[in-house]
């Protein structure tokens, strides 16, 4: 059939299954607008382009298809670029929509014109500039089929203003897409799996390291079965979390700059690390000269570019993780390791805060107070999406995810601004289940515009602000590693209560641990979004940390006792 350019990307997206589409109108993608009207697809008008990435980010992550997100020329392309990197750090497959001035004026600085192509070149898997009609088609299928094939990552389609004018006929093609050069799937040869399986079968203290790829992969069972089966203790990289259960005895929980003291030593007495699905971020790995010096290491990972980019290792396997896995599995051996676990669990002691359900109250709130109360409320069953700095650091300490892809944040980046907007993605792709966002009160000034976007689209999603009048992080380091002196931290913030009810919406203030619960309560009463304004304590540091390039091993313990100081409770 003839349909315009315009219409011809309303068709694509409904037969690739796109139900909602994140977005922000303007003059080179309004005859998209146009005919979007014609199709059954729910529009989020978003306040901020940056806030239409993050919730198709959101949705991706929480839903584990593709999200959507659609935008003008210019200013409203640019505007995407940091919510498109935090979708490539961490290998979330979004799809962003871009009009672009008529063909004949490319390169003329026509008004609202950027090269788009050009800017988000190194920050996305592939992207295109279509000028004609006929290549609408091909190249949303082509933008699809990479998002989610292989390493999963945003790719963006620029659509000229006269290629959505002009008409062209369509007819869908169902068939594979297939891309000359480009391979995503990689089988492991039967000698790569027989040489990790020696070094499986012969080790005595072995170790998992298992990052994002074990859920991109929905590969968490198998992960699992080869841990119980070989008697493995798991590390988990932020990203990870809840691809293990908490509760599980062979989780050991974070590791890297926040992880637990035990779980980073664990890592450096090991004899054997196996990394599924992770890709060695310094965050992970501290000083890489002193890095599990007297582990072997094995390697499964979907990109062979990570493979020996920051760690050498003696096996490398190329492929899916679960695949990996399933073909890896009859080759290893039962094992038992009760010596190693029981030397791990010895190094615990008592600041193991991840088996203490109860944290001591001092008469003051903290962030961890806050976290784990409402990890305690929501019986761990919410999706929880963070925004950057010490309470996603909280969070990963003091929530206990059971479940994958309820743990939603900005690992790789580290994107302030991103937890609300991703919340609102997440709350779309998963409607009956209670999504939290918590955020930092200078993350969130980043994207609060997206209050007005929650109440006109009356979405449920409840917004913690850990309120503490600084930006906490940087603030920690400069008591840390500049003598306290708090150049452009403290905050001056609005009065937020003030400001969610400025929207329409409810607003509650905490300032005493025991009106956590009915806080709790009131919000999810409330059929729309309610914002907690959590005053906690300032000069809050998380514990343990491990410095910049400094070795593993080498952390800033946390203070003991834990009721006795005002530093981590």
């Amino acid at each position: 059939m003839q349909l315009k350019g315009a219409q011809i990307i309303w068709e694509c997206l409904v037969r690739k299954g796109v139900k909602v589409v994140f977005g922000y109108p303007g003059g080179a993608i309004l005859p998209a607008y146009d005919a979007m009207l014609d199709y059954p697809i729910h529009h989020v008008l978003v306040r901020h382009e940056q806030g239409a990435t993050h919730m198709a980010d959101g949705y991706a992550r929480a839903s584990g298809t593709v999200g959507v997100a659609i935008a003008t020329s210019g200013p409203g392309a640019s505007n995407m670029v940091t919510g498109i990197a935090t979708a490539m750090m961490d290998s979330v497959p979004i799809v962003c929509i871009t009009g672009q001035v008529g063909s004949k004026v490319i390169g003329s600085d026509a008004f609202q014109e950027i090269d788009v192509t050009g800017i988000t070149l190194p920050i996305t898997k592939h992207n295109f500039l279509v000028t004609h009609p006929e290549e609408i088609a091909q190249a949303i299928r082509e933008a699809f089929f990479i998002a989610e094939s292989g390493r999963q990552g945003p790719v963006l389609v620029d659509i000229t203003k006269d290629a959505q004018q002009a008409s062209a006929e369509f007819e869908w093609d169902d068939t594979p897409v297939r891309l000359p050069g480009y391979r995503p799937q990689h089988r492991p040869q039967s000698a790569e799996l027989q040489r990790a399986a020696d070094l499986i079968n012969n080790a005595q203290r072995p170790l998992i390291l298992a990052g994002h790829g074990i859920i991109m992969s929905s590969g968490c069972g198998e992960v699992l079965a080869f841990a119980e089966r070989t008697d493995t203790p798991i590390a988990l990289t932020l990203l990870g979390l809840g691809g293990v259960p908490a509760s599980h005895p062979l989780n050991l929980g974070m590791m890297g700059m926040h992880g637990e003291a035990w779980v980073n030593s664990a890592i450096q007495q090991a004899d054997l690390l196996l990394a599924f699905g992770m890709r060695f971020d310094d965050r992970v790995t501290g000083n890489l000269q002193t890095y599990a010096v007297n582990a072997k290491k094995i390697h499964i990972e979907i990109d062979p570019s990570e493979i020996n980019k920051n760690v050498n290792v003696d096996v490398g396997i190329v492929g899916d993780l679960r695949e990996t896995l399933l073909e890896l599995l009859p080759y290893v051996a039962e094992r038992k390791h009760a010596e190693w676990r029981a030397h791990i669990d010895g190094m615990k002691g008592e600041v193991a805060v991840r088996d203490i359900q109860y944290l001591p109250d001092s008469g003051h709130l903290y962030a961890a107070h806050v976290i784990n109360d409402l990890w305690r409320l929501t019986k761990g069953q919410a999706i929880v999406v963070t925004d950057v700095g010490q309470h996603q650091m909280w969070e990963a300490q003091y929530y206990k995810h059971e479940q994958p892809r309820t743990l939603i944040t900005s690992g790789g980046l580290g994107t302030m601004g991103f937890a609300f907007p991703a919340a609102m993605g997440a709350k779309f792709a998963r409607p009956d289940t209670e999504v939290w966002a918590i955020v930092g009160d200078g993350g969130f000034q980043m994207t609060a515009a997206e209050l007005a976007t929650a109440a006109q689209e009356k979405i449920k999603i409840n917004v913690a602000i850990i309120n503490n009048g600084y930006l906490g992080m940087v603030r920690q380091w400069q008591e840390f590693f500049y003598e306290r002196r708090y150049a452009a931290t403290p905050l001056r913030n609005p009065d937020f209560v003030k400001l969610a009810e400025a929207h329409g919406l409810v607003g509650i203030r905490v300032t005493k641990r025991a009106e956590i619960p009915s806080a709790y309560e009131a919000a999810l009463a409330e059929p729309g979004t309610v914002l907690v304004d959590f005053r906690v304590e300032q000069e809050d540091s998380v514990f343990p940390m491990v410095p910049a390039g400094a070795d593993l091993h080498a952390m800033i313990r946390r203070p003991s006792p834990l009721a006795e100081t005002a530093a981590d409770p």
